[in-house]
């Protein structure tokens, strides 16, 4: 069986799907010939030759990637003239951006092109190790803190100097998933008085054990939580509630790091325009929520805008600005999800499989979501 990996043709896109060690396990122990276009790992630092030594074979050019494996493992989702040159009978691995990227499904579906989507990998714990939505949040929530410390006019940590003492900077993350703990981790390994904020109860006992003050336990709520482990969209008493804690703290904080995301619908407001007015001059917003509409009703996606002499910084995908160990993460996901997939040297697509079935966009010429 063969697996190809094409250059990412996206913009601003510097990862590619799979890293010289994952090609390598995937040719040592499941038997597969992995084909890499020529070039597809140079913006994540990994040169051709670097792939060549684990066994892999480079070819000349997208055409040759795309047309000659059974499985193209990308991280973006295909253009137009990529799906043009993908077989019928093709599998797709790649993120596919559900909900925004009209016309996909049923593109590679007219094109008989079947296709898993890899933000779609169910929250169950046998595929965890699949989950590319954790591994590349880690990179957000590490990304994020470094980004706003950036443009912060302030020292992050408290400092004992020549010209008298400098007192640690007090930065505040809403929402504790896998982005939100990395970046109190990050926060907190840089010096900052850290806090932060979750209306989960897993995710109290997690910010606490990292050595970040939790705001408003009063709010936690075991119903807080949905399937999967994400937090549900909260009612509008409890919305009001949310803000009026987010309000009460975030005046005094000097750095603001912003994760909560609900799955298939855009992303809560939590940082209103009244509450950015209230900050400190010089303070930084980072919202990463930017790219399913922004937890700052102030951010504008892609974009660094100021509002009160408060700066809030809406950058779009972040894991991509740190590719090498981005692409070794996700070459990781891919490698056990291929794993899953492989049953003695062939691909098997079980659509009644509960991992599979999770991930399935197109089968057999049907867009199934």
């Amino acid at each position: 069986m063969k697996i190809s990996v094409p250059t990412e043709t996206a913009p601003h896109e510097q990862r590619v799907a799979l890293a010289p060690e994952s090609v390598g396990r995937l040719a040592k122990q499941l038997k597969v010939e992995v084909l890499v276009q020529r070039g597809a790992g140079l913006a994540a630092g990994f040169r051709d030759e670097a792939f060549e030594a684990v066994g892999a074979k480079i070819v000349p050019d997208a055409a040759a990637a795309l047309s000659g494996a059974e499985v193209v493992a990308k991280v973006q989702p295909p253009n137009a003239s990529e799906i043009g040159m993908i077989p019928a009978g093709t599998t797709l691995v790649s993120l596919m951006n559900p909900g925004r990227s009209p016309g996909l499904s049923e593109a590679l579906a007219s094109h008989r092109i079947n296709s898993l989507a890899l933000e779609l990998v169910p929250r169950i714990t046998r595929a965890q190790s699949m989950d590319v939505l954790s591994s590349q949040s880690t990179v957000s929530g590490y990304k994020g803190v470094l980004i706003g410390s950036a443009a912060l006019p302030k020292f992050l940590p408290m400092l004992t100097t020549a010209a008298g003492n400098i007192s640690p900077a007090k930065a505040f993350v809403i929402g504790a998933g896998v982005a939100g703990l990395q970046a109190i981790a990050t926060a907190r390994r840089l010096g900052a008085v850290v806090s932060a904020f979750d209306v989960r109860p897993a995710a109290r006992e997690q910010v606490l054990s990292l050595g970040a003050t939790f705001v408003a336990n009063d709010l936690v709520s075991e119903s807080a939580q949905a399937a999967g482990g994400y937090a549900r969209a909260q009612t509008e008493d409890e919305q009001a509630r949310t803000l009026s804690a987010i309000a009460a703290h975030i005046k005094d904080q000097d750095l603001v790091v912003t994760t909560a995301q609900i799955p298939g619908r855009k992303a809560p407001t939590l940082i209103t325009s009244a509450m950015v007015a209230t900050m400190k001059p010089g303070s930084v917003i980072v919202d990463l929520a930017a790219e399913t509409g922004g937890n700052c009703e102030l951010s504008k996606p892609g974009e660094t805008v100021s509002s009160n002499e408060v700066t809030i910084i809406a950058p779009l995908n972040v894991p991509s600005t740190v590719p090498f160990h981005a692409s070794q993460m996700f070459g990781r996901n891919i490698f056990e999800l291929m794993k899953h997939l492989v049953k003695d040297g062939a691909l098997v697509l079980d659509p009644s499989d509960e991992i599979t079935g999770a991930m399935l966009v197109t089968h057999e010429g049907k867009a199934l979501r």
